[in-house]
C-alpha cells in the first residue's frame, strides 16, 4: 500500500472527539517546534536528572510531550497550558504512578515509550496505552505464563509465528493494566463488557500498539482511521498501513 501523503505535525484538532491516541517516533516528537522540553514541569525535569542514558531520557521526554498534545486535542487548550501530574495509588505520593490531569478529572490519560517510540492517549474515564518495537520479543516464558492468561500464551506459541503473537498479547496486557482493568486478566483479554481493547501495528514506525479504555469513549478514536503523518492515531484500516 502506498504511503499516505505527508501532512503537518500535529494533525488538525478533532473538535468534540471523545478520545485521542497518538503514536510517533521520539525523533518526530522532539523535532516539533511546539513540543519543547521546557513545557515539562519542574518535578518532571527533576526526575529526568536521574536518567543517565540519553536515548532513554529522550524517550521519556517525548512521551510526556505527546501526552500534552493528546490533552490539547481533547480539551482545546494549547500544549503549554496542559499540566499533567502523577500520583502513586500505593504510597499516595505525587511524582510517580499513574498520570492524571488535575484540572480535568473526568479525563483519563496514559503514555508509553520504548526504544525510540512514544505513545499517549487521553479520553473520558480510564485509558491505557502501550507501545513496543515490532522486533521485541517478550519473555521469558515463565514470566509470560505468570502475567498473561495461560491459554492465550499456549495459543500464541502454537501458531506459525509465536514471537509477534506473544508481543501483541503483552502490549494488550500492559494497556489493560495502565487503564486499571487488571481484574479482566483472569477471564481473558475480552473480559469486561464495558472495556474496549484493540491492538494494531504501525508499520511506518515498526511499532506494535495497544489501547484500552471505556468502550463508548474510545470508539471515535478507533474508528477515525489513521491521522495524517507523521503521527498515527488508532488502528490501521483493514487494508493495512
Amino acid at each position: 500500500m502506498a504511503s499516505l501523503p505527508r501532512a503537518p505535525f500535529p494533525p488538525d484538532p478533532v473538535r468534540g472527539a471523545a478520545a485521542v491516541a497518538l503514536v510517533a517516533t521520539t525523533a518526530e516528537v522532539l523535532a516539533h517546534p511546539e513540543l519543547d522540553e521546557r513545557l515539562l514541569a519542574p518535578w518532571e525535569r527533576r526526575r529526568l536528572a536521574g536518567i543517565r542514558v540519553p536515548a532513554r531520557r529522550d524517550d521519556v521526554v517525548a512521551a510526556r510531550l505527546l501526552l500534552r498534545l493528546c490533552a490539547s486535542r481533547v480539551t482545546g487548550l494549547p500544549p503549554d497550558a496542559v499540566e499533567p501530574a502523577q500520583r502513586c495509588p500505593g504510597c499516595g505520593r505525587d511524582g510517580h504512578g499513574r498520570p492524571y490531569l488535575p484540572d480535568h478529572p473526568e479525563l483519563g490519560v496514559s503514555y508509553s515509550h520504548a526504544d525510540g517510540l512514544a505513545a499517549a492517549a487521553v479520553g473520558p474515564g480510564p485509558v491505557g496505552i502501550d507501545v513496543e518495537p515490532l522486533t521485541r520479543r517478550p519473555g521469558p516464558l515463565s514470566v509470560l505464563r505468570r502475567m498473561l492468561p495461560e491459554d492465550e500464551v499456549d495459543a500464541a506459541r502454537a501458531g506459525p509465528d509465536p514471537g509477534p503473537a506473544l508481543l501483541r498479547l503483552w502490549v494488550r496486557r500492559e494497556a489493560l493494566f495502565k487503564a486499571g482493568f487488571e481484574a479482566g486478566f483472569e477471564g481473558g483479554f475480552e473480559a469486561g463488557r464495558d472495556v474496549r481493547l484493540t491492538a494494531w501495528t504501525d508499520h511506518r514506525r515498526a511499532a506494535v500498539v495497544a489501547l484500552a479504555g471505556a468502550d463508548g469513549a474510545l470508539a471515535p478514536a478507533l474508528s477515525s482511521g489513521p491521522a495524517p503523518l507523521p503521527v498515527s492515531s488508532g488502528p490501521a484500516p483493514p487494508s493495512g498501513r
